[in-house]
């Protein structure tokens, strides 16, 4: 008899998010796998990112919520600052006219974020109505861009989406070498200064393991997002002085 095929709930517009823990497993189709349907909006999204599930899905496919186990974590006082990359950020603090902004020009990004994947891939997942809704999202001010930038250009960046200190990373883009690693480098400097500990990578890579994240199990996850949903926002701004304390709690990386 062959194995059941899991079921995928189907969601109207406004229906609550089944419980992260009915998404599907390791051996299904999809891991992760949560539900079809309901709305794109900033409302949605933010509920969505509040319970640890988020939208990915193709052109002709419906809206996918997912929720992966393990989950991909990158824990702020864990971050590899390799050598190269120590090299690469001094050489940019010491450069006129470089400089990191945040949330200086969000839809910048989210295009940029688009094109790269375009590119790179046989389509995007970050869709015009994708567009749309993270845009939304960020006037509200739960999703921001960390963007680095160069001779009044920018040249490379990330944007993420953040519900008290849970900070959940969505896509980067580099059109210079190494700007998306600065701006992660960056992000992970303010975060830490500010009390995050970890931020949410979603998906197990080798790229994101070498610059320190790891998985963590369903539960652990679970019960440190209630926690850091519940605390005060951080600040959204870059200080010069996260570079220092990056440096100096990253000083004996390789």
């Amino acid at each position: 008899m062959p194995p059941l095929q899991p079921t995928l709930p189907l969601l109207a517009p406004g229906d609550p998010f089944p419980s992260i823990f009915e998404s599907w497993g390791e051996n299904s189709p999809a891991p992760g796998l949560l539900a079809a349907g309901g709305s794109l909006d900033a409302a949605t999204l933010f509920n969505a990112y509040s319970q640890g599930i988020f939208p990915w899905f193709s052109e002709g496919q419906p809206v996918l919520w997912w929720s992966t186990a393990p989950r991909m974590t990158l824990h702020t006082d864990e971050f590899r600052l390799h050598r190269s990359l120590k090299k690469v950020i001094r050489r940019f603090r010491e450069e006129p006219d470089s400089e990191i902004k945040v949330d200086s020009n969000f839809s910048a990004v989210l295009d940029a974020c688009s094109d790269s994947y375009r590119h790179g891939q046989s389509g995007t997942w970050i869709l015009p109505e994708m567009k749309t809704a993270y845009l939304e999202l960020h006037q509200e001010g739960y999703a921001h861009s960390v963007e680095t930038w160069k001779d009044g250009k920018l040249v490379g960046g990330l944007y993420c989406v953040s519900v008290g200190r849970a900070v959940f990373g969505e896509s980067m883009f580099a059109i210079n070498t190494d700007a998306s690693k600065i701006a992660l480098a960056a992000l992970v400097g303010m975060s830490s200064a500010q009390g995050v500990r970890w931020i949410d990578c979603q998906q197990v890579t080798d790229h994101l393991a070498f610059m320190g994240a790891r998985p963590i199990d369903r539960v652990s996850f679970s019960h440190y997002l209630e926690e850091a949903r519940s605390q005060p926002a951080i600040e959204w701004r870059f200080e010069p002085l996260y570079w220092e304390s990056l440096l100096s709690a990253c000083a004996n990386s390789t």
